[in-house]
């Protein structure tokens, strides 16, 4: 099968692997940077024909396509008449195949054939193809190696959903049993809250959500630990009404409170306050959540971030792993503690960021 061909003019140039090359440089690595990005969803993406285009203008040939393993092969310039046969024979025998003016190279993944190459110029120099189709095969490794650890972040982030502490729903709900009789106006609402807590945890679709729909859940939760924890757990929960409508990835918050609870109040004697705080700090939302529990060592608390530390801790490292995915390095989690000292996480994400809506 062929696509539709592109007659796109081309400007010769002489090739930059050709002695007195005036290819520049700076062009060049544009060039493959753009190439790399059409080839981000593999030889079956949308931007495949203009993956080849970048290729034509690298290798300044006549024409050059890029075929899938199905023998679809996508052009840049006036398709080759030779070019089905040559492509299918490569299909077959994973090897170069060469034609008058025409050449065709196998593309491997990973060691697995995952297209061809095919430039059509008798003055296209070899070394140049085979440069050109080596860069193109790490260009799709890099792609599926992508799509893959996408992937893993959603898979996490089911993980996560999924991950309610079976202990605090055995608490839970024997608190409310408890107050089905001796007062079942009560046991109604924390039933309600429960049933909140747990459709927010589990139930949601979408990749992000509001800072306030995510407050709606920690107060949920909140209310039933304080109705298992009774007097032990004080809380407060404060948020600027400008920062409700910022949307921020789905599940980054309400793992930082049940930590806090679990890490840092429930293990040690007496009373304990968790204090929650929304604020917004020019066009970024400023959001802590701290107790007054156990506290940790530093460095254990930098292990944790890094999946080294605590394997009970409620995803910590993966909130600041999908944090730094989606705003870069500089919004990761921020973790201040020490020794009987407490504990308080910083989540520091801008008000505006092009992509991130929540639905």
């Amino acid at each position: 099968m062929v696509a539709p061909a592109d007659d796109t003019p081309i400007r010769r140039r002489r090739l930059p692997w050709r002695r007195g090359a005036d290819q520049d440089p700076v062009d060049t690595l544009a060039i493959l940077r753009k190439i790399a990005s059409d080839l981000r969803e593999g030889l079956t993406g949308p931007r495949v024909r203009a993956a080849a285009r970048g290729i034509r203008r690298i290798l300044h040939a006549d024409a050059v396509a890029v075929a899938d393993l199905t023998g679809t092969a996508h052009w840049a310039g006036t398709p080759h008449p030779a070019a089905a046969d040559l492509i299918e024979q490569v299909l077959r025998a994973e090897t170069k195949v060469s034609h008058p003016g025409l050449t065709a190279v196998p593309l491997h993944v990973h060691e697995e054939l995952a297209g061809v190459l095919v430039v059509g110029d008798e003055r296209a120099s070899q070394r140049a193809i085979r440069e050109v189709a080596a860069w193109v095969t790490e260009a799709l490794e890099r792609g599926r190696l992508e799509a893959s650890a996408d992937v893993a972040a959603q898979a996490e982030l089911r993980a996560l959903r999924a991950e309610m502490s079976p202990h605090f729903v055995y608490n839970a709900l024997t608190v409310i049993a408890s107050f089905v009789r001796s007062d079942p106006t009560r046991a109604r609402e924390l039933m309600l809250d429960f049933a909140a807590y747990t459709r927010y945890s589990l139930a949601r679709h979408g990749e992000y959500t509001t800072v306030a729909d995510e407050f709606r859940a920690i107060e949920a939760y909140l209310t039933l630990q304080r109705a298992v924890l009774g007097e032990r757990l004080r809380v407060q929960v404060r948020v600027a009404p400008e920062v409700l409508a910022v949307a921020i990835p789905y599940l980054v918050l309400q793992p930082l409170v049940e930590n806090a609870i679990r890490h840092g109040i429930e293990p040690r004697p007496g009373n304990g306050m968790v204090q929650v705080r929304g604020e917004a700090d020019a066009t970024e939302c400023v959001i802590s959540v701290e107790d007054d529990g156990l506290g940790m060592d530093p460095e254990l608390a930098v292990a944790v971030l890094a999946g080294r530390g605590d394997p009970n801790a409620v995803g910590l490292a993966n909130v600041d792993r999908r944090l730094r995915t989606v705003y870069g390095p500089y919004y990761g989690l921020v973790v201040e503690t020490a020794p009987d000292a407490g504990t308080r996480v910083l989540v520091r994400v801008p008000r505006f960021q092009p992509g991130v809506l929540a639905t």
